[in-house]
């Protein structure tokens, strides 16, 4: 739902498959405290799960809304 949303929005992406990938999921772990998916970065934003309203405001700060 989150990549098609992005998608929809001409905003690109990278999609990182935290199951296939140990390193990213650490990471992700590191930075939120949580094994949720997805999580979304966008600047200094970290959105965990799909929250349209917080996906719209980051995306906003960047002239990409």
């Amino acid at each position: 739902m989150a990549k098609q949303y992005l998608a929809d929005k001409h905003v690109g992406f990278k999609d990182i498959d935290v199951e296939k990938d140990a390193s990213a999921a650490q990471d992700i772990f590191k930075k939120t405290g949580q094994a949720g998916i997805p999580v979304i970065e966008i600047g200094e934003a970290v959105i965990i799960g799909f929250d349209r309203p917080r996906i719209d405001s980051a995306l906003a700060q960047y002239n990409l809304a």
